[in-house]
C-alpha cells in the first residue's frame, strides 16, 4: 500500500509537472479533512506522509490539563501518564489513529480532496508557465470542436481557439496541426483556460517575426498592424538602419517571406507599407495598392482629403470600403477620397465661387465709394 502510494505520487508528479512535495501536501490535507469529518472538526488531527516510504501517520493531538473542559482538545494529566509517564500539564500529547477507522465516507472524501488539490496544483503550474508566454506563437493539434470553439492540445495542457478568435471560413479536422498566438490565460473557479487567437493583428506581426530575421533582430520595427481577418492586412514597417529596406526585407526574394505568411493565413492579402512621420506620404502609402495623386490634410481635425485618378478610385476605396477603412485605422487619420475628375470639377466650382465673391466685394467697394462721394458733394453744396 505504502509503496503503491509513493508510486502514484511520483507518476502524478511526472505527468502533471507538479512537485512531489506539493502532491504529498495535498494528500496529507485530504486525509486530515477526512479524519476531521469522521472524528469531529474540533479534533486537533495532524497527518504526515513519509516521502520515502509512503508510511502514513494520523495523530490526534491534545493539550494536557488538570481539569478537562473540552475533551476533543484536552486530556487529563492522569490519562496522559498512561501513555507517557513523564507527561506534564501544558504538554501536547498525540495518539495514533488507525487508518481503517476513517471509514468509507472519509476515504471517499480524501479521494475527492486529493483530486481537487492535484487539479489546483496542475492549474497553478499551467498558469505559471503559460502566463509568461502571452503574445508568443504556439503550435498545437486540434482535438475537436465544442460549441464552435476548437480544442487544441499544446502538450502540457489543452487550449481553446474561440470562434471570435478564428479566421472566418477557416476549418480544421481532428489531428490537424494549428499555429496561433497565445492571447490570454484566464483563471476561473473551475479551471485555467489558455486562449489562442488567429484573428488578432499581432498574430500577423508574430508570423513576420518568425519569417523575417531582421524583425526578430529588431533591425526592422513593425509600427502598426490592422486586419480584417480572412480578407486583408495592412502592416506599417520602418528600419533602424538606412541600408535596410523594410518593405523589401519583409517581402523577401521573389516574395518568399510574405508568401509564407500568406500561406499560413490561408490567402489573406497583405499590404506592407513604409512608415513615415510625414502624414501625406504615409496616407498615400497606406492606400496601397492604389496610386494616389494628391493628399491634403487638416491637422487640427486630423482628417485628409485624397485625390485618386479615376481609374484608381475604386481600388483606393476597396470592396465595400475595406481599403480606405483599413488605411484610416493604420494611419489614425479620417480619410475622404474623391476622383481627379470630381476634384477638378470642384476646383472649377471653387474658382467660380472665389471670382464671384471677389466681384461682389469689388462692387460693394464701388458702391461705398460712390456713397462717400455723394455725401461729400452734398456737404459742399450745403456749405
Amino acid at each position: 500500500m505504502n509503496r503503491e502510494l509513493i508510486s502514484v505520487i511520483d507518476e502524478i508528479g511526472r505527468q502533471k509537472g507538479i512537485d512531489k512535495a506539493r502532491v504529498i501536501g495535498a494528500i496529507e490535507s485530504a486525509l486530515q479533512t477526512a479524519a476531521k469529518k469522521r472524528f469531529g472538526q474540533a479534533e486537533n488531527i495532524q497527518v504526515e506522509i513519509d516521502p520515502k516510504t509512503g508510511e502514513i501517520s494520523v495523530v490526534s493531538k491534545k493539550i494536557i490539563v488538570e481539569t478537562v473542559s473540552n475533551p476533543k482538545a484536552e486530556i487529563s494529566l492522569q490519562e496522559a501518564r498512561q501513555y507517557d509517564s513523564e507527561a506534564e500539564v501544558g504538554d501536547e500529547i498525540g495518539s495514533l489513529i488507525e487508518m481503517n477507522e476513517l471509514g468509507r465516507i472519509a476515504a471517499q472524501t480524501a479521494k475527492q480532496v486529493i483530486f481537487q488539490k492535484v487539479r489546483e496544483a496542475e492549474w497553478e503550474a499551467v498558469q505559471k508557465e503559460y502566463s509568461t508566454r502571452q503574445g508568443d506563437l504556439v503550435t498545437g493539434i486540434i482535438l475537436g470542436m465544442e460549441r464552435r470553439n476548437y480544442l487544441v492540445d499544446l502538450g502540457k495542457t489543452e487550449a481553446i481557439l474561440p470562434i471570435q478568435e478564428q479566421i472566418p471560413r477557416e476549418t480544421y479536422r481532428r489531428g490537424d496541426r494549428v499555429k496561433a498566438m497565445l492571447l490570454e490565460v484566464r483563471r476561473t473557479p473551475k479551471d485555467v483556460q489558455v486562449i489562442l487567437s488567429r484573428s488578432h493583428p499581432q498574430f500577423v506581426a508574430k508570423l513576420f517575426e518568425l519569417e523575417v530575421p531582421e524583425v526578430m533582430e529588431k533591425i526592422i520595427e513593425i509600427r502598426s498592424v490592422v486586419r480584417e481577418p480572412g480578407d486583408r492586412t495592412k502592416i506599417a514597417v520602418t528600419s533602424r538602419e538606412k541600408a535596410v529596406d523594410p518593405v523589401g526585407a519583409c517581402v523577401g526574394i521573389k516574395g518568399s517571406r510574405v508568401q509564407a505568411v500568406v500561406r499560413e493565413l490561408r490567402g489573406e492579402k497583405i499590404d506592407i507599407i513604409t512608415w513615415t512621420q510625414d502624414p501625406r506620404v504615409f496616407i498615400a502609402e497606406a492606400l496601397n495598392p492604389a496610386t494616389i495623386e494628391k493628399v491634403g490634410i487638416d491637422e487640427e481635425k486630423k482628417s485628409a482629403l485624397v485625390v485618386a485618378a479615376d481609374s484608381q478610385l475604386s481600388l483606393a476605396i476597396g470592396k465595400n470600403g475595406q481599403n480606405v477603412r483599413l488605411a484610416a485605422r493604420l494611419t489614425g487619420w479620417k480619410i475622404d477620397i474623391i476622383s481627379a475628375t470630381e476634384y477638378e470639377k470642384e476646383k472649377v466650382e471653387r474658382d467660380k465661387e472665389i471670382k464671384a465673391a471677389l466681384a461682389e466685394e469689388t462692387e460693394a467697394q464701388r458702391l461705398q465709394e460712390e456713397a462717400r462721394q455723394a455725401a461729400r458733394a452734398e456737404e459742399a453744396t450745403s456749405g
